[in-house]
């Protein structure tokens, strides 16, 4: 073992840094974004189309980040800098460090929604409660910047408490905890949900496929979420890969994250689908509001809803958890091998930085308009923007600036495949990149001009 691994640290087992790993990809995005976006694109047709994206795109992009991690054993800045050395390849790192740093300050503060919601639910305040209430207790709780601001703070001094302790007894221990506890409560509300009067018409609604649905604008949102969904493109498993050792396998260790990444957004959406068409009169095409608005009046009207929605928004508060500590990772990660700060030092500092830049998002909702769309802005030009250039420049730096025969070698190191690395170059270097550019070009028109990409070929294909 090299002195910068021991310094560093390093994962105790193979099974632990599956399960961070994929802590740090399932979030909110899996549990709330999926069932969303599938339900405003017609269901079944939408999750085909998802996991072909993820398969095609999400884990060679991975594999390119767990392959530069553990080449380099170091941060996502120190990374490029060791690879490609007096270049300006290391801001395609300071980018990604950023990018964690911004989407964590915002992503507690969501993070704390999870929590508040645990707490009105299971003190029964939702219980005979009217569409208009509900929503009224969502608006009010949000607009009230103080209170927010507290379980924003909660959510940041346990992410960095967690990290604090390390990679193995923090992050891995933390992770080897809470990934089977979501998944425990995962399953229990699929059963509920489909032991639910009306819950065929939302399975059917959710596994029956119909292609007819199937449009341009609908590939696209199928290949942004793959994308997004495995929080690519910022370092995360990068800095994840830096820890491991040349013996494991690079190839099965990415498919296994992705595996367990889009089997939770899958069986997030058997909890939702079946208990939303239960309830007469919904859309499964409500929106961004299903979550903290749709879901409440859902649990309200189904029997023991207290219970199920209890441990609903308690399985939110735990993704949530497995996600801000990756994100602090990555930028602690940086001052440690940066910096020379110490790992105390360096969650401490990064996790005060995060509570004090998150202060906006906690009152971006509230009566004032200062900080009004700050949140939403964070989350565009972070959470989805950024990524997605640093996805694509991650690309381009694997397949064409890093020598491709390198790559696949150190890919190679304790993988048994033959076939496998040279399918995965072929997409690194054409099929990735081009992916993530229309997702760019296509995000870029609607900001501009205020139309998609896929509104503009439809109407030049007469579709």
């Amino acid at each position: 073992m090299t002195k910068a691994l021991f310094t560093r640290g390093n994962w105790g087992s193979r099974i632990g840094f599956i399960l961070a790993a994929a802590g740090c990809a399932v979030g909110l995005g899996n549990i709330w974004r999926f069932p969303t976006v599938t339900g405003q694109n017609g269901g079944a047709a939408f999750v085909i189309i998802y996991l072909g994206c993820v398969l095609l795109l999400g884990v060679p992009v991975m594999l390119a980040e767990l392959s530069i991690g553990r080449r380099t054993a170091s941060d996502p800045v120190g990374a490029f800098k060791t690879i490609a050395p007096n270049s300006l390849w290391k801001a395609v790192g300071g980018l990604g460090v950023l990018t964690g740093f911004m989407i964590l300050s915002s992503y507690c503060v969501v993070a704390g929604w999870t929590l508040k919601y645990v707490l009105v639910t299971i003190n029964g305040q939702f219980i005979g409660a009217s569409p208009e209430t509900i929503t009224h207790i969502f608006t009010t709780f949000v607009s009230d910047g103080t209170s927010v601001t507290l379980y924003h703070l909660f959510y940041v001094v346990l992410t960095v408490w967690i990290v604090t302790g390390g990679i193995e007894k923090g992050i891995e221990k933390a992770s080897m905890i809470l990934m089977p506890t979501l998944l425990l409560i995962l399953l229990l509300l699929v059963l509920r949900s489909l032991t639910l009067p009306g819950a065929s018409q939302g399975i059917s609604f959710y596994l029956s496929p119909d292609f007819s649905k199937v449009n341009l604008s609908v590939v696209m949102s199928a290949l942004g979420q793959a994308f997004f969904s495995l929080s690519l493109g910022m370092g995360a498993m990068l800095t994840y890969g830096s820890y491991l050792s040349k013996k494991e396998n690079l190839v099965s260790s990415a498919l296994y994250i992705s595996l367990a990444d889009t089997s939770i957004a899958f069986l997030a959406g058997f909890a939702i689908f079946p208990a939303l068409f239960s309830v007469e009169g919904l859309s499964p095409a409500v929106g961004s509001g299903l979550i903290f608005l749709v879901l409440p009046n859902i649990f309200n009207q189904i029997p023991f809803g207290q219970l199920f929605g209890t441990a609903f928004f308690f399985l939110l508060a735990i993704a949530a958890l497995t996600s801000t500590i990756g994100l602090l990772e990555v930028v602690v990660a940086y001052f440690i091998d940066q910096k020379k700060w110490s790992r105390k030092k360096s969650a401490l500092l990064v996790g005060l930085g995060a509570f004090l830049f998150g202060l906006p998002s906690a009152y971006s909702n509230g009566a004032s308009t200062f900080f009004a769309g700050f949140m939403d802005a964070i989350f565009l030009y972070f959470g989805e923007i950024s990524l997605a250039v640093g996805a694509l420049f991650i690309c381009l730096f694997v397949g064409w600036k890093w020598n491709i025969s390198a790559a696949l070698k150190e890919i190679r190191y304790g993988c048994s495949y033959s076939l496998v690395p040279s399918i995965w170059a072929f997409l690194i270097r054409y099929i990735c990149p081009t992916a993530i550019a229309i997702i760019l070009i296509d995000q870029f028109l609607l900001e501009l001009i205020g139309y998609r990409l896929t509104a503009i070929m439809a109407l030049y294909l007469g579709l």
